[in-house]
């Protein structure tokens, strides 16, 4: 996932104005790469799905030369400091991320962006990607201006990997996890839309094969969601575990749980109005897809390769039978004992 560039942005008052024009992102990352080189060349490497090279690192696979990469993942543990009033939106890549931003988003912003005013709010203007930045863009440049709470934010970490800061601010997590073989197929067309064009397209088989194995960025796919879910046991109240799944088929008592959670809960005067309502029409797939037709979010990373499809049990069109009870029998096998279901 790209850094958007601010400079062609709705300005939002809690970003700073500075564009990635301005830092030099290729410099940037060019200059981390080098800071951490000697750790990745010795680590274990497999062939990757946006880049040339996977790394494992601390027990999870990592692309290289991207902005959510190994680098920035060494970057931020090193350097990123959270504050108690932060609040940060978890997820493995395809797994809901966009949504969950945009959601999170209109929450904790929608007295400061009235949904009865649609054609302002930025949702209506930009890819949710702009107004949540990801932890790992952090170590590259900073995005809240001093003095900003709550600051958002979402990673696709591990949450063993999560910078020590972080877990010992007992700030609140939101994680979102979705069925395995639905992250599949939408990793995989998501990947082809973007990876280098030097190392061709891959084929759907490749993909299940190395997603088997646990070969994906930030994977494998049941350590993640194990470790986040593990985590909202022991605590609750600062971690909030949910299913793509179930967020779709109750969209609207999830979003009332989510406010709650985040500290932002929904007046009776707010329902009544119909709030929770107009923020979920706002956040579906079908009001996001079309404001992002056209346009991008930053470069080399189309607004549309967002929104393909959303839809729960995309993968009975792709995967095999024999590949399908593959995946089932190995998430049976990994989540065995934990009440994770889609």
């Amino acid at each position: 996932m790209s850094v958007p560039s601010t400079s062609d942005m709705v300005p939002i008052s809690f970003f700073t104005q500075q564009s990635v024009e301005d830092h030099g992102l290729e410099k940037a990352l060019t200059l981390l790469y080098n800071r951490y080189k000697d750790r990745l060349t010795s680590l274990p490497k497999e062939k990757g799905w946006f880049t040339e090279t996977l790394y494992l690192y601390q027990g999870f696979w990592l692309e290289s030369e991207r902005v959510t990469s190994a680098v920035t993942v060494m970057a931020s543990q090193d350097g990123f400091q959270a504050q108690p009033t932060d609040i940060y939106l978890a997820t493995l890549q395809k797994s809901g991320t966009t949504w969950i931003k945009a959601l999170a988003f209109a929450i904790v912003n929608r007295t400061t962006y009235k949904t009865n005013s649609l054609s302002t709010h930025p949702l209506q203007i930009m890819n949710p990607h702009r107004c949540v930045p990801f932890v790992e863009t952090e170590a590259l440049f900073p995005t809240y201006v001093n003095g900003h709470s709550p600051r958002l934010f979402s990673t696709h970490m591990p949450y063993t990997s999560l910078p020590q800061s972080i877990l010992d601010s007992r700030c609140r997590v939101v994680y979102t996890c979705r069925n395995p073989k639905d992250v599949l197929v939408s990793l995989f067309h998501y990947a082809n839309r973007l990876r280098d064009k030097s190392l061709g397209l891959m084929t759907f088989k490749e993909a299940f094969e190395m997603f088997r194995k646990g070969l994906i960025p930030f994977g494998p796919y049941w350590d993640h969601v194990k470790g986040y879910y593990m985590a909202a046991l022991e605590r609750p109240s600062e971690i909030l575990f949910l299913t793509y799944e179930d967020m779709q088929k109750d969209t609207v008592n999830n979003v009332k749980r989510l406010a709650e959670f985040l500290g932002y809960p929904f007046t009776e005067e707010e329902a009544a109005e119909g709030e929770v309502h107009k923020i979920v029409k706002l956040c579906s797939f079908e009001t996001l897809k079309e404001v992002n037709k056209h346009g991008m979010v930053g470069a080399g990373f189309p607004n549309d390769v967002f929104f393909r499809n959303g839809k729960i049990g995309d993968w009975t069109n792709h995967l095999t039978n024999e590949m399908s009870q593959i995946l089932d029998q190995l998430t049976k096998e990994k989540f065995d004992g934990l009440d994770i279901s889609f």
